[in-house]
């Protein structure tokens, strides 16, 4: 019994410093028109260059929509299976909703830019009413979130 308890102990410690190793360093919601995601090699090769930034489009083949663009820093944690998950409150739709975009990256510090495009988000002039962004270790784990103000309800505050 002891060293059942034991290694339910170290386990629980592992996925606790593993979460704790992985940091939003910024979260920057905001329109991207498709022009801002073209640079000049595009125009010669054909391929996007995404400049070091890793790009997930909740449909790929659009560029315009609302991203965020996070910075996320995991000194000792590969995201290896790992998926952003981003609930939000549009303005067209009061029911929340939800999106996942994967992501496999590396130990380090990388920069994602998350899109909801195409159908997903109606245009540039729409502002989003309320979100929550988590990072999500390939067994479910939350690695890391961050929220805008009204997804939660502030302290003190009832029904």
């Amino acid at each position: 019994m002891r060293s059942l308890f034991t290694a339910a102990l170290a386990i629980s410690l592992c996925l606790s410093a593993r979460a704790a190793d992985v940091e939003f360093v910024r979260v920057w919601p905001g329109w991207q028109d498709a022009d801002s995601f073209r640079r000049i090699s595009e125009y010669f090769t054909g391929v996007e260059n995404t400049g070091g930034i890793i790009i997930r489009r909740s449909q790929p083949d659009i560029r315009s929509g609302f991203y965020f663009l996070v910075r996320v820093k995991h000194p000792r944690v590969a995201l290896t299976g790992a998926r952003f998950v981003l609930h939000f409150i549009a303005p067209y739709a009061p029911e929340p909703q939800e999106k996942a975009f994967t992501v496999d990256a590396p130990p380090g510090e990388h920069v994602f830019d998350l899109g909801l495009t195409g159908g997903d988000w109606t245009g540039r002039h729409a502002h989003l009413v309320a979100w929550k962004l988590e990072l999500l270790s390939a067994d479910g784990l939350s690695l890391a979130s961050a929220e805008s103000f009204l997804w939660s309800k502030p302290a003190g505050v009832h029904d």
